[in-house]
């Protein structure tokens, strides 16, 4: 039987939670709530984080812009997704909430923008008729 300790972060409480694994049974104790109880279940079989960082940008007013992933991602996987974000750029102008990379990483799950970035005014192209 392998038993883990956890702290749970689903709430502010941050219950120390054990969890005793036992072949196909699993079983937890110390939670306040079922939140708890499905976060140490999750933590303990599939870990996952929701990934944020910045990614660089062409032909903005600002070199880098903050996206996060859409879902959280395996947490064996976010190596792969911050070696993609190192070398992602991402054209200007972006709105927040522009999804700047789709299944980022085979995950299924995209990557997407959580502010605006503008584009340079000295690169912006009119697109007023000629006169």
């Amino acid at each position: 039987m392998e038993k883990r300790e956890l702290t749970c972060i689903v709430c502010p409480v941050g219950c120390r939670v054990a969890v005793e694994i036992d072949g196909e049974e699993m079983r937890v104790s110390g939670n306040q709530c079922k939140r708890g109880e499905a976060y140490c279940r999750q933590e303990v079989s599939c870990p996952v984080r929701t990934v944020t960082s910045l990614v660089a940008v062409v032909g903005g007013e600002h070199p880098l812009c903050p996206v996060k992933t859409a879902q959280a991602v395996p947490k064996d996987r976010i190596p792969e997704v911050l070696a993609i974000l190192r070398s992602l750029r991402a054209q200007a102008p972006i709105a927040m909430g522009d999804v700047l990379l789709r299944d980022i990483a085979g995950t299924g799950i995209d990557l997407v923008a959580t502010a605006n970035r503008a584009a340079d005014a000295g690169s912006a192209v009119s697109e007023q008729a000629p006169v």
